[in-house]
């Protein structure tokens, strides 16, 4: 497919080059002729000067064609007005765009574009590597509002239902992984000792949900 890819700092750069790699048909525009030079001699894409909302340099890269569209510039407004033109004049299926500030991220997510926010990624990156084992984020949304937790649980959790469960903790349980099986769980079913419990919380919420799931459930 066809990929245009607004910014050729390091990100866009890389990013071409990993779609190139893969087989696609790839198309750079950058405002500054310099940039390019991080593309390195492999590349064969296009290289378009101009900025990335411009009608004129869009259609000059090719997006009446293009199956894809990332806008990846230092710029959070480049971004988002490019990533708009993107979708809303020329209809291209898949849009992305970087957004530095995670708030106006959470914005265009509700706008229906997809954003990577640039802060809480990092962050979230740093802490798989820093802490790879235990509790674990498995999934977090590009705007850093919503995770998707795995929790260890405490002993006196087995054969506690996954409604108590919830109750207790605020947390929602997306699913379980139990021998080998993966299941949604119904909020009557008992959890087991050796159940990896995964569950959809705000990603504020990380540190309580996992405390009371580590300690014994509250005498009711």
């Amino acid at each position: 497919m066809r990929v245009i890819i607004m910014g050729c700092g390091r990100v866009g750069a890389s990013l071409a080059g990993a779609l190139e790699g893969r087989g696609h048909e790839v198309a750079v525009i950058d405002k500054n002729l310099e940039s390019f030079r991080r593309l390195g001699s492999d590349f064969h894409g296009d290289q378009v000067i101009g900025t990335g909302f411009d009608r004129d340099v869009l259609i000059e890269a090719g997006i009446e064609r293009a199956s894809a569209f990332a806008a990846v510039s230092s710029g959070d407004n480049s971004n988002i007005i490019s990533a708009r033109v993107a979708r809303e004049t020329f209809g291209v299926p898949r849009v992305v765009a970087r957004i530095y500030d995670s708030k106006r991220a959470a914005v265009y997510e509700r706008l229906g574009i997809p954003t990577v926010a640039t802060v809480p990624w990092t962050t979230d990156r740093f802490l798989r590597a820093l802490v790879p084992d235990g509790d674990a984020e498995a999934w977090r949304d590009a705007t850093g509002t919503m995770a998707l937790l795995r929790l260890s649980l405490h002993q006196e959790w087995k054969a506690r239902t996954v409604a108590e469960f919830q109750d207790a903790t605020g947390a929602r349980v997306a699913f379980v992984s139990r021998s080998g099986a993966t299941a949604v769980p119904a909020e009557n079913d008992s959890l087991r000792l050796a159940d990896e419990v995964y569950v959809a919380i705000p990603s504020t919420a990380t540190n309580d949900v996992t405390a009371l799931a580590a300690n014994a459930p509250r005498r009711t």
